[in-house]
């Protein structure tokens, strides 16, 4: 089956390990099953893998992609969570969970194979490349949000990088719950595009913010960690999924985060269960993800420079199946 896949990993030129080309069909344990691919999304963990972060070359050649949505054996249209025992579904109840391309082979590629427990049904309003967006990056809004800082309608959020998959997802979702949104980019289309999706206002990254917020959510890592520190209420909670700048600011901001009481939050992807309600909730409430270009599996090469090129607004799926 054709995939793309990383055959090398290279630190500094992460592309350079990037193949397109024939794979074996996906191998099936007990409790496994496959699924034909129609839409997989690209992520940021696909360049990390491809720079030899959390891929070993042990595990070389691996077949990138942790989102997928597609049709199950029995022609049922599903998603894929892409978070492999979670639960011990599927593999010793003793593993460690992992990501699909971290241990298991992922889903650029015509055909994947998960434990039967990580498929979920697709809503019927729902096209597959709209869910292919929401296993990671959606999810980890999702969670950042509702289950780690508890947004609740009313309260303010602050986004930092409106553009990336994860903050446009926060944009989206808590508008579309009642939250007060805030967002910072470098780039004036992308806050211009941040206000259309429901920020109340976007803002040059850095800026002072017209009030601080009772949340901030924070992917950028050391570029706007300090930001994020002074732009909270005294009280207030600051969400981490990501560092795409780098994990180390120079000014880490203890002082402040010590004497304003502040709740600094760890969070990473999502459980099987909330995937089911964002499901749900996008079901329910009309909200669509954010999709900045659909591309042929063949261009993966294309998407994912793009990606590192940080140009994108909204996600970029590719499509297996011509």
């Amino acid at each position: 089956m054709f995939a793309a896949y990383a055959a090398r990993t290279d630190r500094d030129a992460p592309l350079n390990g990037l193949e397109l080309g024939e794979r074996p069909e996906p191998e099936v344990p007990p409790g496994w099953t496959v699924i034909d691919v129609r839409a997989a999304s690209i992520n940021h963990h696909d360049l990390w893998s491809l720079r030899g972060v959390g891929l070993g070359d042990e595990q070389l050649p691996m077949i990138l992609g942790c989102d997928a949505a597609g049709v199950d054996a029995d022609g049922n249209e599903v998603v894929v969570h892409g978070v492999v025992g979670q639960s011990g579904h599927g593999v010793d109840a003793r593993e460690t969970p992992t990501i699909l391309t971290e241990k298991y082979q992922g889903t650029f590629a015509e055909r994947v194979a998960v434990p039967q427990w990580n498929v979920l049904p697709k809503p019927s309003g729902i096209t597959f490349e709209e869910a292919a967006c929401l296993p990671t990056a959606w999810l980890t809004a999702y969670r950042m949000l509702f289950t780690r800082a508890r947004a609740r309608p009313g309260q303010s959020v602050l986004v930092q990088g409106a553009g990336g998959g994860v903050a446009t997802a926060a944009i989206v979702l808590g508008a579309a719950a009642g939250v007060r949104v805030f967002a910072t980019s470098r780039d004036e289309a992308k806050r211009a595009r941040a206000r259309v999706l429901g920020a109340e206002d976007a803002f040059e990254t850095g800026a002072r913010l017209p009030r601080r917020v009772d949340v901030v959510l924070e992917t950028v890592g050391a570029a706007t960690w300090s930001h994020s520190v002074k732009s909270l209420r005294p009280g207030g909670t600051l969400v981490v999924a990501g560092a795409t700048t780098g994990p180390d600011p120079q000014n880490a901001e203890l002082n402040r985060i010590l004497f304003q009481q502040l709740n600094v939050l760890g969070s990473t992807m999502g459980t099987r269960d909330e995937l089911a309600d964002l499901l749900n909730f996008c079901a329910t409430t009309g909200v669509r993800p954010l999709i900045d270009s659909v591309l042929p599996l063949t261009r993966a090469r294309d998407g994912l420079a793009k990606m590192a090129a940080g140009e994108l607004l909204g996600k970029l799926v590719l499509t297996p199946q011509q």
